[in-house]
């Protein structure tokens, strides 16, 4: 005999088709439980049993998980223009209807201090903030130190502000460099972080001085709480690590890319560490390769140089100096927006590909000193902790048996340990989808790492991401089908819970509080010992359907086309 759903593929003839289709794809979509028969005597019977775990219940919404969409990275032009208000409005609109919690938005350092040292304009983004409050959306805010063009997903070019790349003209080594003596000028180098090369200010000052004239200028959507989180941008696609993977300089994946420490700043600093150590003949690698070399096509990770003392002597160095920087520009960003109710954040990018092999090599060219013996995301973390920080991840949406087996990728274990080691420091942890999915298999994936063992009806569960951003809005996202399976998604992030404005409710709302005590290198540093990570259930108790849901989604609209 034929199951029901099974049934109902040969209805095409009846006039019922559309309706029954389409009931059984929100079934199979949804995981509904199977419908009981409404009597009087089971009416009265609901009503005499206790609430179930899925009434909207605080016991259930401990287990919701907001969901943010970034906006489109040219809302404001690079003119400084908010050109299309009509037209987003309607998308945000969608959302709203859609229970998103959200947008996120980049608050691009070459828009607003595009003019000269200090010459702030933020008029087009406080139309925009006003926008997003009229459509009872909540804000998260970027601040965006780096250069939107040259990376992946990048659709616009809004380079630095003209007066910083006007000193990089006449002084080249501002820009982080490779061996060959490319620059990259889609971000600072770190290495000017504290000398003061522009007008008198030094790059951590600009930053700082661009987040206080924010929190002056924005004063009264901070106090109606309508920004929830400041992600500080802290590296090329304002992520924590150094601009390894340019594909602006040819680089594809799975190249293992390029160590960026050769401006004059950084070859100096590594030459007098080095010095201290007692070792001034040694200089930086020259036998790393180049960017699209596989780990074996290098002396530096094919011949384990990277286990020698000089190459583990080099890669602490390297990532030190990173972890310094964003805990120096955290500890700005602290100072503005003190008391305010927001909560910091750092995103780390998820650099999935030669994680399996034994070098890790596209992690160590980009500052992350993460071998099989030594974890190189729990110290982030730590360093995050001083700050009430939360730690950003991307690639939740991706699986292992989805990547090229020549990558020797690994997504899932590395979202495992870098997630893991946030909760092992107790801090929160956010993520985001590295690329643009609208299918099922991806939104499960996301789920899953949203709460790794599941929700809990009784309260909160073991393990829960704090937030989640996804990319993008678009016409792509808005399209009938990907927007139906999108809804569905939310409602999933959500624990099945309606929409809930008040993120008190799932959540911590505080007044952000002065950062703790800098953390000595050597206590930063034990967190480098390998902990084992938490484990992850193998599927999402949260599924918004697979296989199944796509066929039926694909018949019905097959189907609707053919009969309207």
């Amino acid at each position: 005999m034929l199951k029901k759903n099974e049934q109902s593929l040969f209805l095409i003839g009846s006039p019922k088709t559309s309706r029954n289709l389409q009931a059984i794809a929100t079934e199979a979509s949804t995981s509904e439980p199977e419908r009981k028969p409404k009597s009087s005597f089971y009416s009265l019977y609901q009503k005499m049993q206790p609430p179930t775990p899925f009434s909207g219940s605080e016991k259930m919404l401990a287990n919701y998980v907001p969901i943010y969409v970034m906006l489109q990275l040219e809302v404001i032009s690079v003119d400084n223009v908010f050109e299309n208000p009509a037209g987003l409005e309607k998308q945000l609109k969608q959302l709203r209807e859609a229970g998103v919690d959200g947008v996120m938005l980049d608050v691009w350092w070459g828009i607003v201090e595009s003019k000269g040292p200090k010459q702030y304009e933020w008029s087009a983004y406080r139309t925009l903030f006003q926008l997003v409050k009229k459509c009872g959306l909540k804000l998260q805010v970027v601040m965006s130190f780096h250069q939107c063009g040259g990376n992946v997903g990048d659709a616009v070019n809004i380079p630095l502000p003209k007066w910083v790349l006007d000193v990089g003209e006449k002084d080249p080594d501002i820009f982080y460099t490779n061996k060959a003596g490319t620059r990259d000028v889609e971000y600072l180098t770190l290495g000017v972080d504290n000398l003061p090369l522009f007008s008198g200010r030094t790059a951590v000052e600009i930053y700082s001085d661009y987040m206080k004239s924010f929190r002056e200028n924005m004063a009264d959507f901070l106090e109606a709480e309508l920004i929830t989180d400041i992600e500080v941008g802290l590296g090329p696609a304002g992520e924590l690590r150094y601009p390894s993977y340019p594909q602006n300089q040819g680089w594809v994946f799975p190249g293992i890319g390029e160590f960026q420490c050769y401006d004059g700043y950084l070859k100096a600093d590594f030459k007098e560490a080095a010095t201290k150590a007692g070792h001034p003949e040694w200089e930086l690698p020259d036998d790393a390769g180049e960017y699209n070399d596989t780990p074996g096509a290098t002396k530096f990770f094919g011949s384990k140089g990277y286990l020698t003392e000089k190459g583990k002597f080099f890669l602490t160095w390297y990532s030190n100096k990173l972890l310094s920087h964003g805990d120096q520009i955290l500890d700005e960003a602290n100072k503005a927006f003190l008391s305010c109710k927001v909560k910091l954040a750092a995103k780390v990018s998820g650099i999935h590909w030669w994680y399996t092999d034994d070098s890790h090599a596209s992690e160590l060219t980009a500052g992350f000193y993460n071998l099989n013996d030594r974890d190189g995301y729990r110290t982030i973390a730590r360093m995050l902790s001083r700050h009430y920080g939360v730690l950003n991840f991307t690639c939740l949406e991706m699986r292992d048996s989805e990547q090229s087996a020549e990558a020797k990728s690994g997504p899932q274990e590395l979202v495992q340990q870098v997630l893991s080691g946030g909760w092992r420091e107790d801090i929160e942890v956010a993520g985001e989808n590295a690329l643009s999915r609208y299918d099922r298999a991806a939104y499960n994936q996301i789920l899953l790492n949203a709460r790794p063992n599941g929700v809990n009806r009784n309260g909160p569960p073991k393990l829960k991401m704090s937030g989640l951003t996804y990319l993008r809005l678009g016409d792509d996202l808005l399209q009938k089908k990907n927007f139906k399976i999108f809804k569905t998604f939310v409602k999933k992030m959500h624990a099945d819970q309606a929409y809930c404005p008040d993120p008190r409710k799932y959540g911590k709302v505080v007044a952000l509080e002065r950062s703790k005590p800098k953390i000595p290198i050597e206590e930063l540093l034990e967190a480098t010992k390998p902990i084992k990570p938490f484990p992850f259930d193998k599927e999402t108790d949260m599924s918004v359907g697979g296989a199944l849901a796509d066929s039926l989604d694909n018949l019905f609209n097959t189907i609707t086309s053919i009969f309207g």
